[in-house]
């Protein structure tokens, strides 16, 4: 029976001592752990290096400022150090391996993201502790960061962001970072949980570890390569439709008859309305050296707009001409009314044609000069009647040079009209074949 009394006086000997020489509980074991130095890299040997290992879960792609040219991601961020000053054996401490804290004073390494431009106001940081010196910090961390943007397909363009992640003070000597998963289990775990917000499409994430030489220094760094597809529905509801309709009115307002100014009112209004889709195209794409096929497309629609308007005014003046100006010009029957009209098949010259208003004419005049000699070859000496029929057959001559030259006026006037017929269907023709080829080329483009 004593023996019995003495081995459990024992026990409870041994636990007091337990409990009193080693801490039991959570802040016990913090406020051990506050006591460690927490300012020098925690290795008992110097040439000791100190492996880091990273690993990010993106969470969501906040914004991609395309104007300003960086990247505003939320990622969970955790990084994995050992230190070598700390410790305690879970038998002796209540069985407790691990402890999670936030106000524990260790040390950790001076981690930074190369591309990072604005300053990190993340929350607050988490550090599970095990009980063999293996620390692992854990926490949300928003990140905006500069990413060098292709915008050559905007909006059908998919862009490649990186996130750099290495130390500022400790050469390679000392940290050695790497990361604790490759680029398929990072891409499938952010894919798993990745909140798209409409804008951007998770492609792939690609992980690998790299040294960067700094003033005859080498740095141990892990970077991320993101890649977004951007979704391309708001740009073309927004900005490319709207384009092509514009363009197609543009298109449909060449068959307004030129004589009216409805045709140019309406012209003019439509390049007003395309104008401002420059203005917001804009002040989306950034300042770049390399343009995007869409800013391509849209100065070409604008500038054929443009040169449609000035033939459309060349048109108008040329109908204006018709009015005052009763001879065609030799290089416009030539140029226009001969070569190009036959180029563009304009069948309107058979009725009138260069060659027919000329015989005509020289016919008609040929008419009137025998008529005229005739006439004179009549002696003095003819009876009263006879002069009386001289002088209805002068007033019959002169109404007849009046018909002439009012029907070669009417020749004139239409030459002028089918001259700025054949300009008008010229331009309708050149504006159809630029479209098409500008269209065929970005469409190429984007779909490649």
């Amino acid at each position: 029976m004593w023996q019995c009394c003495f081995s459990l006086l024992l026990s409870f000997t041994l636990l007091g001592v337990c409990h009193g020489d080693f801490p039991c509980s959570f802040s016990d074991l913090v406020n051990n752990l506050n006591s460690k130095n927490a300012f020098v890299r925690p290795v008992k040997d110097s040439y000791t290096v100190t492996n880091v290992t990273i690993d990010i879960t993106l969470y969501s792609v906040v914004s991609v400022e395309t104007s300003l040219q960086y990247l505003s991601t939320l990622i969970w961020f955790s990084m994995e150090w050992n230190n070598e000053f700390i410790g305690w054996d879970p038998v002796v401490n209540c069985s407790i391996k691990s402890i999670l804290t936030t106000g524990v004073a260790l040390w950790k390494p001076d981690l930074y993201v190369y591309e990072m431009i604005k300053h990190d106001d993340s929350p607050v940081e988490y550090f599970d502790i095990s009980h063999n010196g293996t620390i692992e910090s854990v926490k949300p961390l928003p990140i905006v960061s500069a990413c060098k943007l292709n915008i050559f397909r905007f909006p059908f363009d998919s862009q490649k962001c990186n996130l750099t992640f290495g130390s500022y003070i400790h050469t390679v000597k000392d940290i050695e970072m790497s990361p604790k998963y490759n680029s398929s289990e990072v891409y499938t775990r952010s894919k798993n949980v990745f909140v798209n917000k409409g804008d951007w499409i998770l492609l792939d994430i690609k992980v690998n570890s790299k040294l960067v030489p700094v003033n005859d220094a080498n740095f141990s760094t892990v970077f991320y390569e993101i890649t977004l597809k951007r979704v391309p529905v708001v740009h073309i509801i927004t900005l490319i439709l709207p384009a092509c309709f514009m363009v197609f009115l543009d298109i449909v307002s060449m068959f307004i008859h030129a004589e009216s100014g409805e045709r140019l009112g309406f012209k003019i209004t439509v390049v007003l309305g395309f104008a401002v889709l420059l203005l917001i195209l804009n002040d989306m794409l950034p300042k770049s050296i390399t343009a995007p096929v869409l800013g391509i497309f849209f100065l070409v629609c604008i500038t054929v707009m443009i040169l449609s308007i000035i033939g459309c005014v060349i048109v108008s003046y040329i109908m204006t001409l018709s009015k005052s100006q009763t001879v065609v010009p030799s290089w416009v029957k030539t140029w226009i009314l001969k070569y190009l009209a036959t180029l563009l098949c304009f069948r309107s010259l058979n009725k009138h044609g260069i060659s027919i208003l000329e015989s005509e004419t020289d016919s008609n005049n040929e008419m009137v000069n025998a008529e005229r000699r005739n006439t004179t070859q009549i002696s003095n000496e003819d009876s009263h009647e006879v002069k009386l029929l001289k002088e209805l057959l002068d007033e019959i001559l002169k109404i007849q040079e009046e018909l002439t030259d009012s029907r070669i006026k009417q020749e004139y006037k239409s030459e002028w009209h089918v001259a700025a017929l054949v300009i008008d269907r010229f331009i309708l023709i050149a504006y159809l074949i630029i479209v098409t080829v500008v269209f065929a080329v970005v469409i190429a483009i984007w779909v490649s």
